[in-house]
């Protein structure tokens, strides 16, 4: 097709290839649907491309006689013939569709299915599902199965959700009106779904929480702490993996959520995931969990207690970026300030801890990662001042 010279008005005005299936709004300029879909919608813009004018309708008509054109040449110079699109749905076939759903239960789960298919087939799709109340719909059948403690409804429901990329303003508007039955019925979800529907679970809560109230933030459970870490702990995807981190940075400054998640695990798992983590963004995101985490006694205690806790994070200073080595820093500022003894004194030697320490002062990091080094070493400089750990070639930027 790239060598076939194609009459310009078969031409999509957006992407300049071969339209599929012709739409007509209302400036009268017609684009590929699919095209103009993602301008709208996608993109967020509400002018027609072509002559700039706003657009106020969004309803488009398909233009079937320049489709009909555009499968008659492909059948002419041999090439595939595009197919005739499907009919877009609208907004009465899923009021009927949820309807039907919500007076026989038993074809719940035959509606979850379609909706999935409807909103895996484009924007527009999606955009009619929310006007139908679909999203309500949803919430509804999770928060049900929630209290029968069934599952498999719950699954499809929220996969569904997940898909529908809801906005914050949406969001926002679950969590005011459905408040914590909305989160209860997504840990829910995370107990006892399935690999994939665990995944949708996190990446949704970790969103609901970002349009939380404190409240809200605060009155988190242990448990909640208990399952984000074995989503973490199972590696179920790199996408819900990177969630699950956001989502405990996001929720361990509010109350007492650092003890509760030190209480479900959270010190061993993210020292594990340390010691193999390799990508930039998620070592930050574990030192900074870590770093929150050791601001309270507990936390500094369980990852003393962990055999490779000090060396994993003392090896990734210098080793990974600028924001990495500075949450690292402060993690042993914590240590040393506040659960020093005589054993982590000499651990901290063992593993080069204080030999990177003296590093950092020699390279290039934030003046702030240097103050606090700086301050690490003299604190404790009667016992390692003249330690014969400390190579001599750092001796000389020992403060």
């Amino acid at each position: 097709m790239d060598e076939i010279d194609i009459p310009a008005h078969f031409l999509c005005p957006i992407s300049l290839q071969l339209m599929r299936d012709p739409v007509t709004v209302c400036t009268g300029i017609t684009y590929d649907r699919e095209n103009i879909e993602r301008w709208l919608f996608s993109c967020k813009r509400n002018t027609c491309p072509v002559t700039k004018q706003c657009l106020l309708d969004h309803d488009f008509t398909p233009n079937h006689t320049l489709r009909r054109l555009i499968q008659a040449w492909c059948t002419l110079i041999g090439v595939e013939r595009i197919p005739t699109p499907k009919s877009p749905i609208d907004r009465i076939q899923i009021v009927k569709l949820l309807t039907e759903a919500k007076r026989f239960p038993e074809k719940q789960l035959k509606c979850l299915t379609t909706l999935r298919s409807i909103a895996f087939e484009g924007q527009r799709n999606k955009t009619c599902l929310e006007s139908a109340g679909v999203i309500e719909f949803l919430v509804s059948t999770m928060k049900h199965n929630t209290q029968v403690n069934s599952t498999v409804p719950s699954e499809a429901a929220i996969e569904v959700l997940f898909h529908l990329n809801l906005s914050e303003v949406q969001l926002k508007a679950l969590i005011n009106n459905e408040g914590f039955q909305f989160i209860e019925s997504l840990f829910h979800v995370l107990r006892l779904g399935n690999y994939q529907s665990r995944a949708y679970a996190t990446m949704l809560m970790r969103s609901a929480f970002e349009a939380a109230d404190p409240i809200q933030l605060i009155s988190v459970k242990t448990m909640l702490f208990v399952e984000i870490m074995r989503v973490l702990r199972d590696q179920i995807s790199q996408q819900a993996s990177k969630a699950a981190l956001k989502l405990i940075v996001e929720l361990f400054p509010w109350g007492r959520n650092r003890i509760k998640g030190v209480e479900g695990g959270a010190i061993s798992v993210l020292i594990e995931l340390l010691i193999d983590a390799s990508e930039r963004r998620t070592c930050e995101l574990i030192l900074i969990a870590l770093d929150q985490l050791c601001g309270c006694a507990e936390g500094r205690a369980e990852l003393l207690i962990h055999a490779a806790g000090v060396a994993i994070v003392s090896k990734k200073i210098l080793r990974v970026s600028h924001v990495a080595s500075d949450r690292a820093v402060r993690i042993l500022a914590s240590i040393c300030r506040y659960s020093a003894n005589g054993r982590v004194l000499h651990e901290m030697l063992q593993v080069g801890a204080v030999s990177k320490l003296c590093l950092v002062l020699q390279v290039n990091c934030s003046f702030k990662t240097k103050e606090r080094a700086k301050e690490i070493l003299k604190l404790h400089s009667l016992i390692w001042k003249n330690s014969p750990c400390i190579p001599v070639t750092l001796l000389s930027s020992y403060p």
